[in-house]
Order: C-alpha cells, then sequence, then structure tokens
C-alpha cells in the first residue's frame, strides 16, 4: 500500500486503487468471487479471476438484487443512493489504517436481513470509524440473497448449489480475507467475524458444518442470532426450489432455462413462493434461507457447536431486550382471526409449557407477541448456546443491549444496536427505532460499544476500562449467568 493520495494495494489477483476517507483507507466493491451470472446462477461461487492494470475501488459494489427489506420500519428505507442492485455482487470492502510493520487485528462483518435484503456496501455498514477508533482493518461482505443465494435446485439445475449459495458466498470471502488481507495491514492470524441477524445465523452455520469456517477466525460477535429458527431440511428446500420453477413456468426437465430469465423475474417468483407457503403464527422465518445439508449446516447448529466447543473460537453473544418489536410492534394489529388459544397453542410449541410466563397473560396482544418472539427466536437460544459453550470449556460473553429513544414504541428492538457498533449516525437519518434520541446521550453509547467491540477484536475479551461496569462483567458459566446490560 502506498501513502498517495489515492492509495494502492496489492491483492493475489490484482492491483486495487482505494480512497482515503478521514484518517483511513477504503478500498470498495473489491471482487472475491467470479460474478454468480448467467451459466454461474444459482451455482455455488468460483474464484475471482486475476485482472491487469489497476482496479479502481473508490465506490462499493453492487448489492444483491432483493424486495424492500421488512424492517424498514424500524431501521429506515436502506441507504441505496450510492449502489445500485446486480447479480455481479461478490465483493468486499475494506477500511485500514495502513499497512506498515504492525499487523492489525480484522474484523469482518456479515449483514443482516433475513437471508432476503441488506449489502455489506449501505452507509449503514461503513468500517471507516471503527477503523480509525480501534486500530484495526474492518471487512465488509456482500453475498447473495433470497432464491438466487439459498434455493436448492441440485437435483433439477446440473451445477446448482446445495441451498447454501449465499453461505458459500461468505465462506470464500473469509477465504479471500485469509489469502489477502495482509495487503491491507491486517493480521490473517488475528480475524474475529461479526454478524448480525442473518449474518449471525451464518457465522453460526459456518461454526457448526464439517465444511464450514474453521480455521478462518480466532473470534465471532453474534448479534442477535435468531437461533429460534431452525434451518431447513433439503426436503424441505428442494419443494420450495420446485415451487420456484413453477413460479418461474419452468418445467423441472428445463430447469436450466431459469438461468437465463431476467432477475425481475426470480425477484417475482420469489415474492410468489413466500404467498404459496404462509408462515405460521407470529414465525418469522423467511422463506429461502439456510439448508441443514449435514456438510455446511448442521440441522442443529447450536448443538454442534457446543459439542466441539465452537473449536476453540471465542464468541461475544448478544440480544437486544425488545427483538420481536421491530417484526410486531406494540400497538400494531395482529392478523385477523387471531384468538387467545392461539398463543397458548404457540406457547406450548415454542416452549413446551402454555403457561411458562404467566406474567404475560395479562399484557395487551402486541406486547404480548413482542415478548413472546424475543424469547423464542432470540434470547433463550442465545443462553442455550452459552450454556453450551460453558459445558464445553469455552464460556462466551453474553450481552443484552437495552438502549432505546425515550417513548419509543419500538423500544430496544432488533437492529437497534448497528447504529452504535459502526457509529456512523448520520447513515440513519429516518430510522424510526431512533427518533427522538439524544445526540449527547447516543454519542456516549457509541464510544462504550465500540469500546467492548474493538476489545474483544484485539484481545477476545469485551471488558475495557472507559465502560461502566466493565470490570463486573465475567464469561457466561451455568453456575454464574452473567449477562452484560448495555444501556445508556
Amino acid at each position: 500500500m502506498t501513502g498517495d493520495r489515492r492509495p494502492e494495494a496489492r491483492t493475489a489477483y490484482g492491483v486495487v486503487r482505494g480512497v482515503r476517507q478521514g484518517a483511513v483507507s477504503a478500498f470498495l466493491g473489491v471482487p472475491y468471487g467470479a460474478p454468480p451470472v448467467g451459466p454461474a446462477r444459482f451455482a455455488p461461487p468460483a474464484p475471482v479471476s486475476p485482472w491487469r492494470g489497476t482496479r479502481d475501488a473508490a465506490a462499493p459494489g453492487p448489492v444483491a438484487p432483493q424486495p424492500p427489506s421488512r424492517l424498514e420500519r424500524v431501521m429506515g428505507v436502506a441507504p441505496f443512493a450510492h449502489v445500485k442492485q446486480d447479480e455481479d455482487c461478490l465483493t468486499v470492502d475494506i477500511w485500514t489504517p495502513g499497512a506498515d510493520a504492525a499487523a492489525r487485528p480484522v474484523l469482518v462483518f456479515l449483514h443482516g436481513g433475513g437471508f432476503t435484503s441488506g449489502g455489506g456496501g449501505l452507509r449503514w455498514y461503513s468500517g471507516r470509524a471503527l477503523a480509525e477508533r480501534g486500530d484495526i482493518v474492518v471487512v465488509t461482505v456482500t453475498y447473495r440473497l433470497g432464491a438466487l443465494g439459498y434455493a436448492r435446485l441440485g437435483d433439477v439445475l446440473p451445477g446448482a448449489g446445495p441451498g447454501n449459495q449465499g453461505l458459500l458466498d461468505q465462506l470464500r470471502a473469509l477465504r479471500w480475507v485469509r489469502e489477502n488481507v495482509a495487503a491491507f495491514g491486517g493480521d490473517p492470524d488475528r480475524v474475529t467475524v461479526a454478524g448480525q441477524s442473518a449474518g449471525a445465523a451464518s457465522l453460526v452455520a459456518l461454526l457448526s458444518g464439517s465444511e464450514g469456517g474453521s480455521g478462518l477466525f480466532r473470534g465471532a460477535i453474534l448479534q442477535s442470532h435468531p437461533g429460534g429458527m431452525r434451518p431447513q431440511t433439503p426436503d424441505e428446500a428442494a419443494a420450495k426450489g420446485a415451487l420456484l420453477l413453477d413460479a418461474l413456468g419452468v418445467p423441472a426437465g428445463r430447469a436450466a432455462d431459469a438461468r437465463a430469465l431476467p432477475v425481475t423475474d426470480v425477484l417475482a417468483a420469489q415474492d410468489a413462493v413466500a404467498r404459496r407457503s404462509p408462515a405460521g403464527f407470529l414465525d418469522v422465518t423467511p422463506t429461502f434461507q439456510l439448508v441443514a445439508d449435514g456438510r455446511m449446516v448442521a440441522p442443529d447448529p447450536e448443538a454442534a457447536i457446543g459439542a466441539a466447543g465452537a473449536h476453540g473460537v471465542r464468541l461475544l453473544i448478544g440480544t437486544t431486550r425488545d427483538e420481536g418489536a421491530a417484526f410486531f410492534a406494540p400497538g400494531t394489529a395482529l392478523p385477523a382471526g387471531v384468538r387467545p388459544e392461539d398463543f397458548a397453542r404457540t406457547a406450548e410449541r415454542w416452549y413446551g409449557d402454555a403457561d411458562r410466563f404467566p406474567e404475560w397473560a395479562d399484557l395487551a396482544p402486541a406486547e404480548r407477541v413482542v415478548r413472546m418472539t424475543t424469547e423464542h427466536f432470540f434470547r433463550a437460544p442465545a443462553e442455550r448456546l452459552a450454556g453450551l459453550l460453558a459445558d464445553a470449556g469455552n464460556p462466551a460473553w453474553v450481552y443484552r443491549f437495552d438502549y432505546a429513544p425515550e417513548g419509543s414504541p419500538f423500544g430496544a428492538c432488533h437492529c437497534i444496536e448497528l447504529p452504535f457498533v459502526f457509529g456512523e449516525l448520520d447513515a440513519w437519518p429516518d430510522a424510526p427505532m431512533l427518533r427522538g434520541a439524544d445526540p449527547e446521550e447516543t454519542a456516549a453509547l457509541v464510544d462504550r460499544v465500540q469500546g467492548h467491540w474493538i476489545a474483544f477484536v484485539r484481545d477476545g475479551d469485551p471488558r475495557h476500562p472507559d465502560a461502566p461496569g466493565a470490570s463486573d462483567w465475567a464469561p457466561y458459566l451455568r453456575e454464574r449467568p452473567e449477562v452484560a446490560v448495555i444501556d445508556r
């Protein structure tokens, strides 16, 4: 890397020229895989081809084709103004203080979005502030989504993936980081991977499978891992793949024709499959998601990780206090025809006891929904995983993010920690979940959250001297189930 106005770095595939962003250099839209287009649609990712000359890396690459996010109600509209959507989307964005003799710790981030929306190049996930504050290298990953990333068509389409193409994209990106991050001043032996929501589920899957990411990172941060959402079985995924071809008007015997159709047709068919595969009461599971193929993804990923002690990877695990409010905000009308017995039946199925939480019985229905979905999909699985890791002798650090602006109907909902992790508060100007937030309060919280994350990336321990109560935070043990509360 040079010290010029336009910094350059030499990867194994060619030279890239980035841009300066304050005190750091940014290399944006750097390809880690070949374009998954045409005959490569629905296939596992292939290595990127080397290029001649110098590749411009001044702007993010496209995000994967996607519909509007179902979480716009809390996050606001995704900042797509500076990025487009395109199937040719397998890129990483890198922020680095520079390449010098001291190789820096690396943080790789896998975005969320229910396997259906989002992208590593969105301004929400700019690594500029984190890289500068922590003197670390930050990498964000863009991967395939929806049917393009998770449709299982291998039984009828030669060369198609097992239904985990998007997960394979992430694995290839992590291997690219290991191979190339030294060129950006990073230490390939000091990589921590963070994932939020679907990104956290992907990270858990990579740790659970026999062909996953073991050895590619030494630490993992699971933000709002939806552990109550089980991976699909191969048969379930194959059935949805058949529905996708039907919605596209493509007979199974001519499945290859689906590779030549406009991507808008694929998105429309994806939506049609979702309408034909209605979710159960309070179920937030996306139509196309991870497939428990037994190699990449275990049927019970948390149990597999616990049994292996996470392969020695150190984990920081957390949820937000009111995760479910992002999907079912208090005061929101419930589906027509919902009856009191639906709550009891769902509680029996989820918790094994219809009266497990008697204190919820007198809550308004919408508030009860928030408590139930938060408990089932997020909080209980997080503590289950923490307990399994403690049993295996590799205890995790566990937190709960409680901050919310005063009077917000969304409370500390799913995604609300993201602005504080990345510190780019001006990238969230229309986020309803932050409406009414006090600027001084949020700035102080950015300092605290980034301090925890950076400390974990650097040392595998989230405690740092400037954080309130940091000295009292201990790893989670069965006899001492420590959960640190992060709040104003």
